[in-house]
């Protein structure tokens, strides 16, 4: 998907990988209207965007309008705006607020339409936009290939299956060689899977700081090591994740509804998932206490987590709420209030229903939601999520399993750092780059000092 205006010489891709765009119409020399390319074989959703413009010149303004985007109810509802960086400026910066309005169009027959106004100051740079941080398959794979070479005795890298794209879903293992705990006991396991929904790009940022932060050489990750089993599943849909869909597979499928059923043809990556686990709860010898599923939410602010409704068992409800309620204490983006039991008949195939009630894998399964963009504190102080801090949420995961197993030592160093570092290079994800692009916005002017919505000509360029 590109778009090349002969005239202005301004293009539009994103032939690259987890690139999405669709259609591009240049409305005049200042503005293009934008869709959003549908899921492969399931063009209902549209919401994931990532692409480039390049071939500009200094000092171009133009105004973007996405106008396709299918949820109505969204988050650029609250002050969300697209993410930026360029070649020179690697790091993702959000679009000023100032400069973004999402707003009912006339001219696209009322519909929500997002708009933002955008000033190009570099003429050599290539300059990207996305809806949220982009977490690619590739640079996974480099980051697991990386991690194998460590040669660390606490760590094991398994191919779960290959996708019907002939990708990896890997099946990562870390746990002390020893095969008792500190206290001579069976240890405990707990299973974490993220990246169901290829365009939830968050919920990998947290699964890469839970892993940071267990092979770490901190004295709890080692207590941790010692005393539980971790399972995790980094990509449980890769194919989805490298072409750029927001919630399917390359066939279409959205795979977390089809726990209950998978086939190996078109859901291995949740079959073999799912027989692992079941695998691990038959085994007398493995005590299976955790299933934690990651994502991101489009609609809600902070963190927060779904657990399993009992009605005949209330007591396991109550217990199911205690790893939230220790979380919250860890985290303070953590909403244990938007927390809550969902009984939804929609999500009966969604992995924790149908590990937790149906399979009765275990009673500890959740649904880890955290928001695409910010969090608000009790005092309605809005701070937007940032790589650093979806990793930070996941170091803080992990942490809570000392204070849930009650494996506090006497004496230990604070755990309280923040901002795990990415192993990355600059221009992949954002770390170096000299100055800023949205310092570069403030020539963009509108009347409004605090818009919410505008008219087709509220932004002056």
């Amino acid at each position: 998907g590109f778009c090349l205006n002969r005239h202005l010489l301004m293009l539009f891709d994103c032939s690259f990988e987890s690139g999405n765009i669709g259609k591009v119409q240049a409305i005049s020399e200042f503005e293009y209207d934008i869709s959003i390319r549908g899921d492969t074989n399931n063009p209902s959703y549209r919401v994931w965007f990532y692409f480039s413009v390049s071939q500009v010149y200094k000092g171009q303004r133009v105004i973007f309008n996405l106008i396709n985007c299918s949820k109505t109810k969204s988050l650029y509802r609250l002050g969300m705006t697209p993410l930026v960086r360029s070649t020179s400026r690697p790091k993702w910066e959000r679009v000023p607020t100032k400069n973004t309005f999402y707003y009912k169009s006339p001219r696209h027959k009322k519909n929500l339409i997002v708009s933002w106004g955008f000033h190009f100051d570099r003429e050599d740079d290539v300059y990207y936009f996305a809806y949220c941080y982009p977490y690619t398959y590739t640079y996974l794979q480099k980051w697991l290939h990386h991690l194998d070479a460590m040669n660390f005795s606490f760590w094991k890298r398994e191919l779960l299956c290959r996708t019907v794209q002939d990708r990896r879903v890997d099946h990562i293992t870390i746990t002390s060689p020893q095969p008792l705990n500190d206290r001579g006991q069976p240890k405990r396991t707990v299973f974490i899977s993220a990246r169901v929904h290829p365009g939830e790009s968050p919920a990998s940022f947290i699964c890469h700081g839970a892993i940071s932060f267990l092979i770490s050489d901190h004295p709890l990750a080692k207590i941790l090591r010692n005393n539980i089993i971790f399972h995790v599943v980094p990509m449980l849909n890769p194919d989805g994740v490298f072409l750029g869909n927001y919630r399917c597979s390359s066939m279409g499928y959205d795979l977390n509804r089809f726990w209950l059923n998978p086939t190996h043809w078109a859901h291995a990556p949740i079959l073999h998932t799912r027989s692992e686990m079941l695998k691990l709860a038959a085994d007398p010898n493995v005590h299976l206490d955790f299933f934690i599923d990651l994502h991101a939410h489009s609609t809600c602010t902070n963190s927060f987590m779904f657990v399993n409704a009992s009605s005949t068992a209330p007591d396991q409800l109550e217990s199911a709420m205690l790893f939230p309620r220790l979380f919250a204490v860890n985290d303070r983006t953590f909403s244990l209030q938007n927390s809550k039991a969902c009984k939804d008949p929609s999500k009966l195939g969604t992995g924790r229903r149908a590990l937790g009630e149906f399979l009765a894998v275990s009673p500890n399964c959740y649904t880890f939601e955290v928001s695409f963009f910010c969090s608000v504190d009790t005092k309605q102080r809005v701070t937007p999520y940032t790589e650093d801090s979806y990793l930070d949420l996941g170091r803080n995961l992990i942490l809570t399993f000392i204070d849930y197993y009650k494996l506090h030592p006497s004496q230990v160093p604070s755990a309280g750092v923040s901002g795990l570092s990415l192993l990355t290079n600059a221009a992949q994800m954002g770390a170096g780059g000299s100055g800023s692009i949205v310092g570069s916005q403030s020539g963009l002017k509108n009347d409004d000092k605090k818009p919410k919505r505008r008219t087709e000509n509220a932004i002056v360029v």
